[in-house]
């Protein structure tokens, strides 16, 4: 990373996860693998792999490699799992579950807490929590709340001393500088980082990350098939959100059908899931679930891991460093 762009991005949380620059990757389930999270650490930022339903095997061979291309730093099965593999912080989302945030704070490890309601920041923290990451309607991917980001980092920041980061929509320098102007301690990306070189994430869905803009991508809990009724996701919009014609939210998944349209190797992969096309996906794509926040209409490249990271921060510190002059303008 440039001499001299770490020094006014870096913020507390930096010195509390162990990283350069305040932007975490998100965990975004089947995307975020052990190469992906290692360029963005390796970059400076705080990289976090997405092992949601993944086999305890699948995760230990996740955080050996990723251990392997980083400096050290990062249900029950799956926890016992990363306690073995000496991993030191968790990312959780979702529910707040009071009984495993003890648990891994028991044995030391650091753990963040993505939430979408003021309600659920509370309880994180009372939980246990030593970060919360404030997700807003704009992200991809799986959406807890309804408040956008901002509006709800400001809310938790009102009642909190802890760190916390935005998340939703940003993917850019001016969304990084923004955060950090609003006290916020940093920001959390998914779909910038999915349309990288790294990412797991298919070429087709790389390709129509960079090819659509914000107002294209739609929420909707049709593609729930794995997840409990009513968790609505953002995406692309396709063939499937065509035919709803408007009518995106209330699909019960007991009323879908389970048609197979593509593959992961003998895996078969349903309409209306939750899985979105990977390297390793072949069959019929256009239809699945492709993941993507409002802020995809700054996506215009798939560069490595580490230029879109370099680019964001730059940008921020000068937008900063701007944003300083100007107020000392009109003080003097």
């Amino acid at each position: 990373m440039a001499k001299g762009i770490r020094a006014p991005l870096h913020t507390p949380l930096c010195d509390l996860l162990g990283c350069d620059v305040p932007v975490l990757l998100a965990g975004m389930g089947g995307v975020s693998r052990w190469e992906l999270a290692a360029a963005v650490a390796n970059a400076g930022g705080y990289g976090i792999l997405g092992m949601v339903r993944k086999a305890p095997e699948l995760i230990a061979k996740e955080v050996t490699a990723l251990k392997t291309a980083t400096e050290p730093r990062l249900l029950d099965a799956q926890i016992s799992c990363c306690f073995d593999l000496g991993v030191t912080a968790f990312s959780f989302f979702w529910d707040v579950m009071s009984e495993i945030v003890a648990r891994v704070k028991q044995a030391g490890c650091l753990v963040l807490h993505q939430v979408g309601t003021l309600q659920a920041a509370r309880l994180a923290e009372e939980a246990g929590a030593d970060v919360i990451i404030a997700q807003g309607i704009e992200a991809g991917g799986h959406v807890h709340g309804r408040t956008p980001a901002f509006a709800l980092a400001r809310e938790i920041l009102d009642r909190t001393e802890l760190p916390v980061v935005v998340s939703g929509g940003i993917a850019t320098g001016a969304g990084l500088a923004a955060a950090l102007e609003s006290k916020a301690s940093g920001v959390q990306c998914g779909t910038a980082f999915l349309a990288t070189e790294e990412s797991f994430a298919h070429q087709y869905h790389k390709w129509r990350v960079v090819s659509t803009t914000g107002e294209d991508t739609v929420l909707t809990d049709v593609f729930v098939l794995n997840w409990p009724a009513g968790a609505a996701v953002r995406v692309i919009s396709n063939s499937v959100t065509d035919g709803l014609e408007g009518r995106f939210i209330g699909h019960d998944p007991e009323n879908l059908q389970r048609e197979v349209i593509a593959w992961d190797g003998n895996h078969p992969r349903l309409r209306f899931s939750t899985d979105s096309p990977l390297r390793t996906t072949s069959g019929d794509l256009e239809p699945m679930a492709l993941y993507a926040g409002r802020g995809v209409g700054d996506i215009l490249d798939i560069p490595s891991a580490a230029v879109r990271l370099t680019e964001m921060v730059t940008n921020a510190a000068h937008l900063l460093e701007s944003s300083y002059r100007t107020n000392c303008e009109a003080v003097s």
